[in-house]
């Protein structure tokens, strides 16, 4: 009997200690999108050193210029992805008062808007996966899975972030994250 699909939209994925020397060695990755055709996430904890115009083609205003640019992934590494999150997001797509979206006419709009509590974060390029791609590799460990919150999608210790979160997921976590980075070390 086949197994009923379970999407893992608003989870987070981190790396389970078998990515290195990948894009994804450490990394916590939200899901955004999850259905039998695949998976689309985006790497929390990778700033890149470009701001939006290095980033991508057109005109920036004023009001993007400072903005960093988040590395979303290995995939697509022109490609706009934004995560906009507010009190009372109506519209939220990827979890509760989470949106994400693709449109860089929208982000000039969230920036030039008067609302004190949102927050807004942008991502050059994406992480992706085909059909049965991403269960595969939950199925040999490559990933640990945790409860993803708006808080921790907007943390500003994105350098500590994937530590953090497997010190609070119990004592295996805690193995993981206090292990060197270079496992000769150990």
């Amino acid at each position: 009997m086949a197994k009923e699909f379970q999407s893992l939209r608003g989870l987070l994925l981190l790396d389970g200690g078998q990515l290195r020397g990948s894009s994804f060695h450490r990394a916590v990755v939200l899901v955004c999108h999850h259905d039998e055709d695949g998976a689309f996430g985006l790497i929390l904890n990778q700033k890149s050193h470009s701001k939006p115009a290095d980033a991508f083609s057109g005109k920036i205003p004023h009001e993007l210029q400072a903005e960093p640019v988040f590395i979303g992934g290995p995939v697509g590494d022109r490609t706009l992805t934004y995560l906009h999150s507010d009190r009372f997001l109506l519209n939220a797509s990827v979890m509760p008062n989470l949106h994400m979206g693709h449109d860089f006419e929208e982000v000039i709009e969230l920036k030039e808007s008067m609302s004190t509590t949102q927050r807004l974060r942008i991502f050059s390029g994406y992480s992706g996966w085909g059909s049965g791609q991403l269960d595969n590799e939950l199925r040999h460990g490559a990933w640990l899975l945790h409860q993803a919150t708006v808080d921790l999608v907007f943390d500003e210790e994105i350098e500590t972030l994937w530590k953090r979160i497997l010190l609070a997921m119990g004592w295996t976590g805690k193995l993981l994250a206090d292990s060197p980075d270079d496992l000769s070390l150990n």
